[in-house]
């Protein structure tokens, strides 16, 4: 259980990891209001209307909008003031313990056996549990 939830958190950090690097422009062609085109990674298909017309008095424009990812993933510890770095050392410690193995506990009791029972003490005493 534990090696599948490991397995389960390191592909979600690196799809994370992939998609805040991720770059992309979005372009749109747009004839008056309407919008008639739009495409990602590639230009727009455009209405052929601006060919006719000059370029003051055309009704067609274009937009695009270009999403920048994260350059730089390497964050330096230091760069980081007092508050910050005494909260991570903290929350790496108590997240560490949280997955530690209690299954190897030492139970000093299991090498005696329990005392024989000579009489079954709520039989004579007319004691039950209901």
């Amino acid at each position: 259980m534990k090696k599948a939830f490991q397995h389960s958190i390191s592909v979600v950090m690196a799809l994370l990891v992939l998609f805040s690097t991720f770059s992309f422009t979005v372009d749109k062609h747009f004839c008056g209001s309407f919008l008639v085109d739009k495409a990602i990674f590639s230009e727009a298909k455009t209405c052929g209307m601006e060919m006719e017309t000059s370029a003051e008095d055309s009704c067609c424009t274009n937009e695009k909008l270009a999403i920048e990812g994260q350059d730089e993933l390497k964050h330096q510890f230091d760069s980081l003031d007092l508050d910050q770095q005494v909260f991570l050392a903290g929350f790496a410690y108590s997240y560490i313990f949280v997955f530690e193995d209690y299954s190897k506990e030492i139970t000093p009791f299991k090498d005696y056996s329990p005392p024989l029972l000579v009489s079954d003490i709520q039989l004579e005493d007319q004691v039950f549990l209901i």
